[in-house]
């Protein structure tokens, strides 16, 4: 076999090789060493080598990774079918159990997030869904972590994004709303009414201790009434000429009886 020959083979097998020697990984990526069907550990970022035929790598990306829970149907501890959906948020932090210890990590993810989502919120009422959503989900995060922490997994955030109510139960609650809104609005309205009611008699107190005031009201009445453009003529009349009058009827009434 002459000299070109063999150089051709020799750098065809090289050219062959090099892909499956030389590795380059991004930051954000590692991988995962078996040499033999034995794991050897993790390399990377960056320029590293590896035996050919004898080394095999899986890669792993180390960034965060946000997914989609499928909605499920929940029946809550009050006995309410609701729709839930929700979002979580997880990434690998041991690259190695991610492999080693899981088949397929983000489908074994999502599969402990659904059953973990059904079984929390089937333990609580609606009205804790509604309006503790922050504990459920912190709840939430605490127990799908756990699950994952063996697969290498770490769950950073697990959010509750819709609560899909039935029908029926929507018109309940807008009821209930309107209802309470109503009870508010009477009792700021009955609070306005003893307050003003107070008011009045103090005023009537000081009418009574001070009667000049009476007529000062009187007079204030006045201006009020004659207002600009108003053809109606407005006549103010004393008070003590009508307590005049007033005092002498009730004499003649007095001196009436006497002389029966």
């Amino acid at each position: 076999m002459s000299t070109p020959i063999i150089i051709g083979i020799i750098a065809l097998i090289i050219v062959v090789l090099i892909p499956s020697t030389v590795k380059i990984l991004k930051e954000y990526e590692r991988g995962v060493i078996f040499r033999l069907g034995r794991l050897l550990g993790t390399k990377g970022p960056g320029f590293f080598l590896i035996i050919p035929f004898v080394d095999q790598m899986t890669k792993r990306d180390l960034r965060v990774v946000t997914m989609d829970v499928t909605p499920q149907e929940v029946i809550t501890k009050d006995n309410i079918t609701v729709r839930v959906n929700a979002v979580i948020y997880f990434r690998v932090v041991n690259p190695e159990d991610s492999v080693v210890n899981v088949n397929d990590y983000i489908r074994a993810t999502s599969q402990i997030a659904q059953t973990t989502l059904r079984n929390v919120l089937g333990q609580s009422e609606l009205d804790e869904l509604l309006t503790q959503r922050e504990k459920l989900n912190l709840m939430l995060q605490k127990i799908i972590d756990e699950h994952t922490d063996p697969w290498g997994i770490k769950v950073a955030t697990v959010e509750i994004k819709e609560v899909e109510l039935p029908e029926q139960m929507r018109r309940m609650m807008a009821a209930q709303a309107e209802a309470e809104r109503e009870r508010r609005a009477k009792i700021i309205h009955a609070e306005g009414e003893f307050q003003a009611s107070e008011k009045l008699a103090q005023a009537g107190a000081v009418i009574a201790r001070e009667p000049v005031t009476l007529q000062l009201r009187y007079l204030q009445t006045l201006t009020e009434i004659a207002v600009e453009k108003n053809s109606t003529i407005i006549f103010p009349l004393p008070m003590d000429l009508i307590k005049m009058f007033m005092e002498r009827g009730s004499g003649n009434k007095s001196g009436d009886s006497d002389s029966k």
